[in-house]
C-alpha cells in the first residue's frame, strides 16, 4: 500500500513571495513527494502558483502593513486553518507569518514547524526598544517551531545570544536559479534592444537597481548619488525595476520619482524578464539598510555584474569587497556616489569583478543547495522522506 503524500503548507504575507522567492524550492518539494500548499493573501501570483500544481489558500488577515488586529486575527485563522488542513508540515517565513504562523501552527498540534529567518527584523546597531521588541517576539515564536533555518550565519550568533538552542538551529544560506541567470542564455540582440529603448549609448555605464520603491532599500540615497553624479559623469544611467509599495509606510512618493526622472534616473515597474535586464546593466548597486541574504544581489553576481552593495548583514555575504564588487556604508549618498563613479571609470576592473562575481555564483548561490538542506530538515522531523516512510495501517 502506498503511503499518503504528507501534506507541507508554506505560509508567507503574499502570493509573490510564494511564486517569485519560493517558486522553485515548493515545485522542488512537490516533485520530492509533498502535497504542497501554499498560504497567503490572495493576488495575481496565484494563478502561476495553481499552474505548477500549488494549492493555494487565500488568507484574509495577512497584510505588510503594521496591523496588530489583523495580525491576532491571523493568528486564529491559521490555527483554523491547520486544523482543518491537518498538515504534516507548517513552514513559516519571517517577519510577521514566521511569528503567527509558528504559534499557530504549535497550537493547531502540527507535527513539525519550521521557520525560515530571511534576516532578523532588527540589527544590532538599531535602538535598544526596537531590539527588544523584535528579539523577544523571534525567541518567543522560536519555541513554537521544531526547526529553524537560517539565511544568514550573523542571525545564528544573535539568535543563539537569545537563548535558542544550536540543535534548533540550521544554516540555509540563500540561492537562485544559477540556469535562468546566466549569460549564455540570453540573446545576444537583448542587451542592445534594452538599451535603445531605455535612450542609453553604447559608451554609457548603466548603473542597476532591482527592489520595492521604499525608503528602507536607500533609493533617497541613490537618488542623492545619482543627482550629484550628473553634473561630473554624464555617462552614468541610473536603471530602476521594481513596484511601488504604497502598504508600507515608508514607500517612496510619486514625487520623489518624478524628482529623480528629472535628474536622469529610468524606472522601468515591475518586470518578469529580469535576466535580460541584468545583461543590458554594466554593474549592480543595492544601498538597503536592511537584508537577510539578497537575492537580487546573487542574481546580478550571476549574471557576471560586479555589485557595490551597502556594508551590512547579507549584502557581505555576496560581496567579496575589492574582488566581485565593493561595499560602502549604509545612509551614505556620497560613497555611493565615489564607488559608482570609480567603477564606471574603469571598464578592466569591471570585467575582473565581473569574472570573479560569477564564479562566485556558480560556487555559492545555487538553490538546489537550498531545496537540499530543507528537505533533509523535513525528513529528519517525520522519519525520512516520503518515498522511505512505512504506509500506514489501514
Amino acid at each position: 500500500m502506498t503511503a499518503p503524500r504528507p501534506k507541507l503548507i508554506h505560509v508567507t504575507t503574499v502570493d509573490m513571495s510564494l511564486d517569485w522567492l519560493l517558486g522553485p524550492q515548493l515545485r522542488a518539494f512537490a516533485a520530492a513527494g509533498y502535497e504542497v500548499v501554499g498560504a497567503s493573501a490572495p493576488g495575481p501570483h496565484v494563478p502561476a502558483l495553481e499552474a505548477a500544481g500549488i494549492r493555494h489558500v487565500a488568507l484574509a488577515h495577512a497584510t505588510r502593513a503594521m496591523a496588530p488586529t489583523h495580525d491576532l486575527l491571523a493568528l486564529a485563522e491559521l490555527t483554523r486553518l491547520f486544523r482543518q488542513e491537518r498538515p504534516a508540515i507548517v513552514h513559516t517565513h519571517n517577519p510577521k507569518p514566521g511569528l503567527y504562523g509558528r504559534l499557530a501552527a504549535r497550537a493547531a498540534g502540527v507535527p513539525a514547524v519550521v521557520n525560515t529567518v530571511h534576516g532578523l527584523y532588527a540589527l544590532p546597531e538599531d535602538p535598544w526598544p526596537k531590539r527588544a521588541v523584535v528579539y523577544g517576539l523571534e525567541r518567543v515564536a522560536a519555541l513554537a517551531s521544531d526547526c529553524e533555518l537560517v539565511q544568514n550565519p550573523e542571525d545564528i550568533r544573535t539568535l543563539r545570544r537569545l537563548g535558542i538552542r544550536a540543535r534548533k538551529l540550521r544554516l540555509l544560506g540563500n540561492g537562485v536559479d544559477l540556469s535562468r541567470f546566466d549569460p549564455a542564455a540570453v540573446a545576444p540582440a537583448t542587451r542592445a534592444q534594452l538599451r535603445e529603448a531605455w535612450g542609453v549609448g553604447p559608451d554609457d555605464v548603466v548603473v542597476g537597481l532591482v527592489g520595492r520603491l521604499v525608503a528602507e532599500k536607500g533609493y533617497r540615497e541613490v537618488f542623492t548619488a545619482a543627482r550629484a553624479l550628473a553634473g561630473t559623469h554624464p555617462n552614468v544611467r541610473f536603471v530602476v525595476v521594481g513596484p511601488d509599495d504604497p502598504d508600507k509606510a515608508d514607500g517612496i512618493r510619486a514625487e520623489e520619482v518624478r524628482a529623480a526622472e528629472a535628474a536622469g534616473v529610468t524606472f522601468l515597474g515591475r518586470r518578469t524578464d529580469m535576466a535580460d535586464l541584468y545583461a543590458a546593466f554594466d554593474l549592480y548597486l543595492l544601498a538597503s539598510w536592511r537584508e537577510g541574504f539578497p537575492r537580487s544581489a546573487m542574481e546580478a553576481a550571476a549574471m557576471g555584474l560586479p555589485v557595490v552593495a551597502t556594508d551590512i548583514r547579507g549584502c557581505r555575504q555576496v560581496v567579496a569587497h575589492g574582488e566581485t564588487g565593493l561595499l560602502v556604508p549604509a545612509r551614505d549618498p556620497e560613497a555611493i556616489a565615489g564607488a559608482v563613479a570609480d567603477l564606471a571609470g574603469d571598464a578592466a576592473r569591471r570585467r575582473a569583478m565581473a569574472v570573479a562575481a560569477a564564479r562566485r555564483a556558480r560556487r555559492e548561490f545555487d538553490q538546489q543547495r537550498v531545496i537540499d538542506i530543507t528537505l533533509q530538515a523535513y525528513a529528519e522531523l517525520l522519519g525520512g522522506p516520503p518515498d522511505r516512510r512505512p504506509a500506514a495501517a489501514s
